[in-house]
This record gives C-alpha cells, sequence and structure tokens, in this order.
C-alpha cells in the first residue's frame, strides 16, 4: 500500500475537487486500463450530501455518527471518482492507480477487476433517478477517460452488478444507460 498525496492524483480533470484516498495500490505491471465500471453510493443508505463519502474513502468515518456506519467504519475502500448530485466531481485516486472499489468481481473471464477497471461512484442509490447534473459529468469524465484510455469502448462500460453478479445491484434500475450511451456517440 501506498499512501497517497495530493500530487498522487493526476489533476487534468477541469473543475474537479481533489480529495487524496489512502485506499489504492499499483496496478499489475502490463494490465491495461479497459473497462470503466459505474457505481452508485449514500451515505447512509438513501441520503445525499454530507462528508460521509469522503470520510468513508480516507478511512475516517466516525462509527458513532449514525448506526448504519458501524458496520462499514473499517472498510478499506476507494474509487477513483465520484459524481454527486449536483454534478460536481471529486477525484480519490490517480486513474492509473488501482482504486479499490469492485470487491470481488470478473469481466470477460478476468477475475479481479480493481487491476484494470476505473471506477465511478454516483452519489444515489438504486430505487432514486439520478440527475441531469451527473450525466451530464459523467459523460463528459467517460469522454476524457476514452480519450486517455482507447480500450474503454462503449462494451467495456458496466455497472457493479455486472462485474458482481448477485452480490452487487448498482448502479440499479434507475440508472438510464440508454441515456449515457447516447450521451457518448
Amino acid at each position: 500500500m501506498h499512501n497517497s498525496t495530493d500530487d498522487d492524483l493526476h489533476r487534468d480533470l477541469p473543475d474537479a475537487r481533489y480529495v487524496a484516498s489512502p485506499n489504492f495500490s499499483e496496478r499489475p505491471a502490463g494490465v491495461q486500463v479497459d473497462v470503466l465500471v459505474i457505481h452508485n453510493i449514500s451515505l447512509p443508505p438513501g441520503e445525499f450530501g454530507g462528508s460521509w463519502i469522503d470520510d468513508l474513502f480516507c478511512n475516517q468515518l466516525d462509527p458513532t455518527a449514525h448506526p448504519y456506519f458501524r458496520d462499514i467504519a473499517d472498510l478499506r475502500v476507494s474509487a477513483h471518482a465520484l459524481i454527486d448530485r449536483l454534478g460536481q466531481l471529486t477525484q480519490y485516486v490517480a486513474f492509473d492507480k488501482k482504486a479499490w472499489h469492485a470487491g470481488q468481481s470478473s469481466f470477460d473471464g478476468r477475475p479481479q477487476c480493481n487491476d484494470f477497471a476505473i471506477g465511478v461512484e454516483l452519489e444515489g442509490c438504486d430505487d432514486q433517478p439520478f440527475t441531469d447534473a451527473q450525466y451530464r459529468c459523467l459523460g463528459a469524465l467517460t469522454r476524457h477517460l476514452q480519450e486517455v484510455y482507447p480500450a474503454i469502448t462503449p462494451d467495456r462500460i458496466v455497472g457493479h452488478s455486472d462485474i458482481a453478479p448477485g452480490r452487487k445491484t448498482d448502479p440499479g434500475p434507475c440508472f438510464d444507460w440508454r441515456r449515457y450511451k447516447k450521451d457518448l456517440t
């Protein structure tokens, strides 16, 4: 493990906020980044706003702040980026590093998706629509990532539920894949 600093984040995303997460590692040598995984997160579940997601990804979540946090405060997780309900982008881990977002997962017969995937969280939950601002930001971020990582083709953009079926449901049925993919063409 490597202790992250602000210098570890590649500051090539205009208008992004940077919060350095210590929860990352180096990608295996020779591994090409070729998958984008879309997630959703809300802390506590179904509630939006506040610093709880930053706190979780930086190992600073107070387990006494909400009953739900007792069970997750010791998790060591992260994502490369988060898009909040207002469309604000926060980057936690440099895209060339391995964020700890996918857990036990596989894509196209390849296990350990964290090794070759970028994880983007949308502030949200399975049963509420995402905002126009989130779709705009996600579209812009995806186009940027596809320029930097051209192997991330439309068929290699998936939900967490696609790489961890039965274990994960996000981004959930309220995520409008057709709208999102149309914005990329």
